[in-house]
């Protein structure tokens, strides 16, 4: 079932890029590659570095209000590795399953660990659906009436989910923390989970303010991809439509966030009277400058992996331990006590 979950994103990320060169053609998508310059590089860069640590704090925020240990530092490196993986391998979210449960491993609680991401991203995409909605309400005329309606019922879902959650989680989360029933005892502490990791005064205004950082380093990047593009619109103009860009990305016919992205900038650049083809081309330099953005996390990959290799090559000092007394154990068992 993965597995074919898995070709289904191909696929469809495939059959909605060989639509677009079907009716566009291939120029649009070529001329986005040749657009790619030092300045749009450097740029990408910069601001990946911004967005990246701004994502790293609101997770390290989210994983430490759980019980987690993860430095900032730990964070961005992970970080940056998980992005790298996004934008290489298929479906683009492995990236983001591999980091969380590599810190789950790595803190001894797995399920938490895999919490903390969900939340962590959740974060991101409640603003960038908020976001997506303010647009279609403040600016209807560069929505299609379709994709208009589209926004406007994912947000009705998500308001709906998050207070249906939070009811139940009220009402029935003392007594299912304690159900035979797994499947409850995991919704009642993933209940727990999301009040105490996003909802505590502590917490949510610190999360709220890193998600919308977030969101506006993805825009400013955008934003270059535009100018690299060669399209000269204002940015009044041209946020509107990358927000709901951004919102099509969270589609799961995609490859890397390419598919989804470019079919919804056709469209939308079209309707603005920016031209189809702009729009693919603005998607394209997108998708390269943040795959060039999310290189650090190539090097992280290859410095661990050296230093993995390393310590597995590492001679062994020949010194055996001396073996244990039961003296020693109860030496240890009362220093343990009195500490």
């Amino acid at each position: 079932m993965k597995r074919a979950l898995a070709w289904l994103r191909i696929l469809g990320a495939a059959g909605i890029l060989a639509v677009l060169v079907w009716q566009l053609g291939s120029a649009a998508f070529l001329d986005g590659l040749g657009r790619i310059s030092v300045p749009g590089v450097l740029a990408a860069l910069a601001i990946g570095f911004t967005t990246t640590l701004f994502s790293a704090g609101r997770w390290q925020i989210v994983a430490t209000r759980l019980g987690l240990r993860l430095s900032l530092r730990t964070a961005v490196a992970d970080y940056y590795r998980a992005l790298f993986f996004n934008g290489v391998l298929p479906a683009g979210v492995l990236g983001d399953v591999h980091r969380a449960v590599q810190h789950g491993r790595d803190s001894g609680d797995v399920p938490r660990g895999v919490r903390a991401v969900v939340l962590e991203r959740t974060a991101g995409q409640v603003v960038l659906i908020a976001s997506a909605v303010t647009v279609v309400l403040a600016s209807p005329d560069v929505v299609p009436g379709a994709f208009r309606e589209v926004v406007v019922v994912a947000g009705v879902v998500v308001v709906l989910a998050a207070v249906t959650a939070l009811v139940v989680g009220r009402l029935l989360g003392g007594r299912w923390i304690h159900s035979p029933s797994k499947w409850r005892r995991g919704f009642a502490a993933t209940l727990a989970d999301v009040r105490l990791g996003l909802l505590t005064r502590e917490t949510w205004p610190s999360v709220g303010f890193l998600s919308v950082a977030t969101l506006a380093g993805h825009l400013a990047l955008f934003v270059v991809a535009a100018r690299v593009a060669g399209v000269g619109a204002p940015v009044w103009q041209l946020v509107p439509l990358m927000v709901l860009a951004l919102l099509a990305m969270g589609l799961p016919l995609n490859v890397g966030g390419f598919g989804p992205r470019e079919g919804v900038c056709a469209l939308l650049f079209g309707a603005a009277g920016l031209g189809a083809a702009q729009g693919v081309t603005v998607a394209v330099v997108y998708g390269v400058l943040t795959l060039v953005a999310s290189l650090p996390g190539a090097g992280v990959l290859f410095v661990r992996s050296v230093a993995g290799f390393r310590e597995t090559r590492a001679p062994h000092t020949g010194v055996v331990p001396a073996p244990r007394t039961a003296a020693d154990t109860g030496i240890e068992s009362e220093v343990g006590l009195k500490s």
